[in-house]
């Protein structure tokens, strides 16, 4: 079972029981890279409109869901098979719509032309959707300040280590949903195949019908991450793993929709700014021990977004 993880002491500012918690999750961070979080802020009345409004929007016809259709800023609505995991045979079964931090086009990053920035690609006619959305998108923005406080705890710096480097945050909310698998599908098609998530940690909602799976290192196997009333699971991406030089390595996990019903979750990546610099030297690493050398934040997860997702190679 991955360890659960109460994070009411440090959204609550008591200094000494946050010190604890951080030692928690050191320790999981170490063996699976996974854990849950409870008492972690997100109103439950947030949660709930924002997956009425998923329900609303999936169930719609394919060519209403197409007017927000994904564009190269890794906005909007992706349709089945428009994701294709690294070594994965098949592309995920699953639809999902993509918000970023709203910016407008007179943003100085958008005029720059930095990539992956700029106004979200909403539905049209759709303002409780957009409203629903945007209210999740904000509370996550604030537990995940919160959570990276312990996180820096947990490696041994100072708690406002990261808060520099998310002035602009590169956090990417999606609303993500299964439809119900077909058997004959086969074995080898997954709701959303082996993969480590791109960032620095994902915090992730999901309903009661289970599916999700994280790859136990240790005993080499795949072990269920079953849904728990009111709570988050989060784990380590890629980028936290190369910025801790592998001391918290990202995990692998995977999807598989076999309820025989509709399934919905909500995946909130939680980046740094595009330009943060990323590099296990900040952490205190020799250079001799330094397994990755510096990057930012934006390149690592736009290559990964590159290799990953079909709308982008069919329009390079």
């Amino acid at each position: 079972m991955l360890p659960i993880i109460d994070l009411s002491a440090p959204l609550a500012g008591d200094s000494t029981a946050t010190a604890a918690v951080a030692r928690e999750i050191n320790a999981a961070c170490l063996t699976h890279g996974f854990f849950y979080i409870r008492n972690h802020g997100v109103p439950d009345a947030i949660i709930d409109r924002t997956v009425e409004q998923a329900k609303l929007f999936f169930r719609q016809p394919i060519e209403e869901k197409l007017k927000a259709k994904v564009n190269m800023r890794h906005r909007g609505f992706n349709a089945l098979g428009d994701a294709l995991m690294y070594g994965a045979e098949k592309p995920d079964y699953k639809e999902f719509f993509s918000i970023g931090l709203e910016l407008p086009e007179d943003d100085p990053d958008v005029l720059a032309g930095q990539a992956l920035r700029g106004p979200n690609n909403w539905p049209p006619g759709k303002p409780d959707f957009r409203a629903a959305l945007s209210a999740y998108y904000d509370a996550l923005g604030t537990c995940g300040s919160v959570l990276l406080r312990c996180v820096a705890l947990s490696l041994g710096v100072a708690p406002d280590f990261f808060v520099d480097k998310y002035r602009k945050r590169l956090q990417r909310t999606q609303i993500i949903y299964y439809p119900p698998q077909p058997p004959t599908l086969g074995d080898n098609q997954f709701g959303l195949a082996a993969h480590t998530d791109f960032g620095c940690i994902t915090l992730l909602w999901q309903d009661d019908n289970g599916g999700l799976e994280v790859h136990d290192r240790a005993a080499d196997t795949w072990i269920p991450a079953p849904p728990i009333p009111g709570t988050l699971v989060i784990n380590v991406g890629d980028l936290l793993g190369r910025w801790t030089n592998d001391r918290y390595a990202s995990t692998p996990h995977r999807v598989r929709n076999t309820s025989g019903r509709e399934r919905f979750s909500i995946a909130t990546f939680y980046d740094p700014d595009y330009t943060a610099t990323v590099d296990p030297r900040m952490l205190g690493i020799p250079d001799a021990e330094c397994h990755y050398e510096a990057t930012s934040a934006g390149e690592h997860i736009l290559g990964r977004i590159q290799r990953s997702f079909g709308y982008r190679k069919k329009t390079e």
